[in-house]
């Protein structure tokens, strides 16, 4: 479901992240100094993408020929409602006003498999868009509101739309491996709902990085999905951490409030776009987050 305009790795000319201090803005940015890729970090502190005076702002802050990484939202942990809603659209409003007039060599949203239907399985890039939830809502404005606005400008255009993200230094505390290696190491008692039947796929936050620059190298643009292809239930997930941390923990079940759903991902467009990409196992993922985050506690 994506396209390389460049068909030789171009290295980008420079790469500006908007959404640069969050969980995934922040391993992008550290991805691409490892590679030798200029990288420039803005965060809602330099540019408050809510205010009007944004648009302006941008103009200043953004080259002709610069590449765009779009990460800038209200997380769901900050909000879910409708006023979460409002303030994320108008975030992209404010970029696409920015993005019709702007001459960027290459601009990369990333959205969430929110946008798809609960029942997409499996998922893949044609799947049907029908968000149940107003963060996924959000993702699939937005999306269409820069793919209007870069239309103007005949911009290469790239969606990418990722599983849940795991990783160290994740800010917030979603349910699923970040929670669970937090409540082991700290609680010694995982917490489930339910029995953790649910069947989810979970993406490490360095595979999303890699593959992000892997984009950017080729100014890949169209859709593209971002997971392993290999979905586990959170009881699973759950014994694998519990193992890890050692020390007795505890899984505990809780009363189900809603009916079971399971959700797995065909990743055919991630081999067929990059052939040589090397997906990492969410047990080596998970055996790599529970390192860096005991050796972050140890000082």
């Amino acid at each position: 479901m994506i396209r390389h305009i460049e068909t030789e790795a171009t290295r980008p000319a420079r790469v500006v992240v908007l959404g640069a201090t969050g969980f995934v803005g922040q391993d992008i940015i550290r991805h691409l100094n490892e590679s030798g890729i200029e990288a420039v970090a803005i965060s809602s502190s330099d540019i408050d993408l809510i205010k009007p005076e944004s648009v302006e702002k941008l103009r200043g802050a953004i080259r002709e020929n610069d590449s765009l990484i779009i990460v800038s939202a209200i997380t769901p942990d900050k909000g879910k409602d409708a006023g979460t809603l409002m303030r994320n659209l108008t975030m992209g409003q404010h970029l696409s006003a920015f993005l019709e007039e702007a001459n960027c060599s290459h601009v990369v949203y990333i959205s969430s498999d929110a946008v798809y239907a609960d029942d997409a399985n499996p998922v893949r890039e044609t799947s049907c868009c029908d968000p149940s939830s107003f963060h996924g809502l959000m993702h699939l404005v937005r999306e269409r509101m820069f793919a209007a606005a870069l239309q103007k400008t005949k911009t290469p255009y790239l969606i990418l739309r990722p599983c849940a993200v795991y990783g160290a230094r994740d800010t917030h505390n979603s349910y699923g491996p970040n929670r669970f290696l937090r409540e082991g190491l700290k609680e010694h008692k995982i917490k489930l709902f339910g029995q953790g039947e649910e069947k989810r796929d979970h993406i490490y936050i360095k595979d999303l990085s890699r593959l992000v620059a892997s984009c950017l190298l080729h100014r890949s643009q169209g859709v593209l999905n971002i997971a392993t292809g290999h979905s586990i239930s959170f009881f699973d997930l759950a014994e694998m951490i519990a193992r890890l941390c050692g020390n007795g923990v505890e899984i505990e079940g809780s009363p189900r409030a809603n009916e079971v759903t399971h959700r797995h991902f065909d990743i055919t467009a991630i081999y067929k776009a990059f052939p040589e990409f090397k997906i990492t196992s969410i047990e080596n993922g998970i055996s790599e987050t529970f390192d860096e985050i005991k050796r972050a506690s140890q000082g």
